[in-house]
């Protein structure tokens, strides 16, 4: 079995569907959301579709939220893929966390180190060894310049530049 359990079913449930769609990874992908008419349930059903799938993804803007369901879903027994669309460049020895997303045409370069439930949205760079902490949300095109750390929680704007100087976050570390 390789089932696919997506939490959300808004904005950024259809792009994780999508992506996973694009891997040709799964063979069901189904949304629990407590406010969707797509969704085979809601939210607090998670623990009981367990026995139907094997994976499960928090697509949820919050960083908070994603971080938090991520681990509930972790202790609930399912495996927490990396979702990376195949349009998207990811170095061999970059390192991707459990429930992230890389939409495509984005790069993540050399020694890369992405933590966990992180989003990495269209055209966005992450260039050699710079390090995005967890939940951060790197927006279409903004540039994370080489050796830059990113701090938890992070979400930037459209096309936004992260250097030295760029400190941002909403989660303590």
């Amino acid at each position: 079995m390789n089932n696919l359990l997506i939490i959300g079913a808004g904005q950024y449930g259809m792009v994780a569907k999508e992506i996973a769609e694009s891997t040709g990874e799964y063979d069901k992908i189904a949304f629990l959301d407590d406010n969707n008419p797509v969704a085979i349930g809601k939210i607090s059903d998670y623990v009981k579709f367990r026995s139907e799938y094997d994976c499960a993804v928090v697509a949820v803007g919050n960083s908070d939220f994603r971080l938090s369901f991520i681990n509930m879903l972790f202790n609930a027994g399912y495996n927490i893929p990396k979702l990376i669309h195949p349009r998207a460049y990811v170095s061999p020895s970059a390192k991707i966390g459990m429930g992230c997303f890389v939409e495509p045409m984005a790069v993540v370069h050399t020694d890369v180190t992405i933590m966990s439930g992180c989003i990495i949205s269209a055209g966005a760079i992450l260039n050699h060894n710079s390090v995005i902490e967890k939940g951060c949300h790197i927006n279409c095109g903004s540039i994370v310049k080489s050796g830059v750390q990113v701090a938890a929680g992070t979400q930037s704007g459209y096309g936004d530049l992260f250097d030295n100087d760029y400190h941002h976050g909403s989660l303590a570390v």
